[in-house]
């Protein structure tokens, strides 16, 4: 299993498994290769085909995040975390709104596991808010201040980065310094629909605002060729960096 820093050179891709059972998944891992991305595993597929997907997945040699964005009290939190970890995966992640004292829980916990310690990151708002959806909940300040106050808020806490915009992600960079992880969702190629997110960004330009992973969906698992895609977007990821 890869254990990267920012600065290390696996695959940047990471395929959002966003499917519905166990056997709609594999059809796709079964055209993909783990040299060439890694994998997201999120609250659907995780809540329908359960841990056991996971470590099937490991063992197949992918890096899988897995995306469950845990949120509660601390200990439930810390419990959660080394459970995950104990599956294998590369990458796991909870909610900084959860406050300092269930962050620091959570990467104390990921220091036990009995695998190879899983790069833990930590959601600041989800890529589907704006700036009215914040203020409706009551948050002040713009998105952009508020991501940054919630990632400072990470690192302090022992966290190893991020899921952030690409728009914020230069800023970011700058305050958080480069070995701090910017996992970017809501990508999206040149001619595709943005969906329900609202942030969106293509694969060049969130590597160019300082963005190290990017967590794709659609615009692969739902081409004719998830690999040739795949490929064309490794291709022009390296011709940034």
């Amino acid at each position: 299993m890869m254990h990267d820093t920012a600065e290390t050179k696996g695959p940047r891709i990471v395929i959002a498994l966003d499917f519905p059972d166990r056997k709609s998944a594999l059809s796709l891992v079964n055209q993909l290769s783990p040299e060439h991305c890694r994998l997201k595993v999120g609250k659907q597929l995780f809540t329908a085909a359960g841990p056991e997907l996971v470590r099937e997945l490991v063992q197949r040699g992918y890096d899988i995040f897995l995306d469950l964005k845990f949120h509660d009290i601390p200990n439930t939190v810390a419990s959660a975390c080394r459970s995950a970890a104990d599956l294998g995966v590369w990458m796991l992640n909870v909610h900084a709104l959860g406050g300092k004292s269930m962050l620091e829980a959570a990467a104390d916990a990921v220091k036990d596991s009995t695998q190879q310690r899983p790069l833990l990151i930590a959601v600041t708002l989800l890529t589907s808010l704006d700036r009215v959806d914040i203020e409706t909940i009551g948050l002040r300040g713009s998105v952009q201040e508020n991501v940054t106050r919630l990632a400072k808020l990470t690192a302090d806490s022992g966290l190893d980065g991020v899921v952030c915009s690409a728009q914020e992600a230069t800023t970011l960079k700058q305050a958080m310094g480069q070995e701090f992880i910017l996992v970017t969702p809501g990508i999206r190629l040149q001619d595709t629909r943005s969906d329900d997110q609202v942030r969106v960004v293509t694969p060049t330009n969130a590597i160019t605002h300082g963005s190290d992973y990017l967590v794709i969906g659609r615009p692969i698992t739902s081409a004719p060729d998830p690999m040739n895609v795949l490929q064309k977007i490794n291709e022009e990821i390296r011709r940034v960096k």
